[in-house]
């Protein structure tokens, strides 16, 4: 039988403040890039849970999500390796506190940056994928879901759980 194909779940933080959205510039195989606060879904974690463990780890900040923007699928074909991932991303839009002091960015983030729409727009070529853009373009055109459309099971925190 051949093997299931497996998409990568990762989890995004969409935060605007006074018409500026936080990016965090990162080291990647393709050179540094800009990137939402965004990561890869853990075991036994909720996306919502996951979404504001990536935004603390990303820009040393408290992530509170108010919203999902949307959920993304995108493929990604690394030239330099062959690796090609499909991806869906869920997309919670928020707002964060002010930098925990002391507190280091995560291994490969060199730094957050605020930015307008129009600098996210004009730094695209630089954006670690088109979903960077397009989340903040949803979050920019009002697009809003309440936080429960995306449910996690009792299941995910203990497999005993009974349906």
């Amino acid at each position: 039988m051949p093997e299931r194909w497996k998409p990568s779940v990762t989890v995004a933080a969409i935060i605007e403040s006074a018409g500026r959205f936080l990016l965090v510039e990162e080291h990647t195989p393709e050179g540094l890039r800009l990137n939402n606060p965004a990561g890869h879904l853990e075991p036994a974690e909720s996306p919502q849970e996951g979404a504001v463990r990536e935004a603390l780890e990303e820009t040393a900040r408290t992530f509170v999500p108010d919203c999902v923007v949307g959920l993304y699928l995108s493929r990604f074909q690394r030239p330099a390796t062959g690796e090609d991932v499909t991806y869906l991303r869920i997309a919670y839009g928020g707002t964060v506190g002010e930098v925990h002091a002391n507190r280091p960015l995560d291994e490969g983030i060199v730094r957050t940056v605020w930015m307008t729409l129009d600098e996210v727009r004009a730094s695209s070529a630089r954006h670690r994928s088109a979903l960077v853009l397009r989340c903040i373009e949803d979050f920019a055109a009002g697009r809003r879901l309440p936080l429960d459309v995306v449910h996690a099971d009792p299941s995910l925190h203990d497999p005993e759980q009974k349906h």
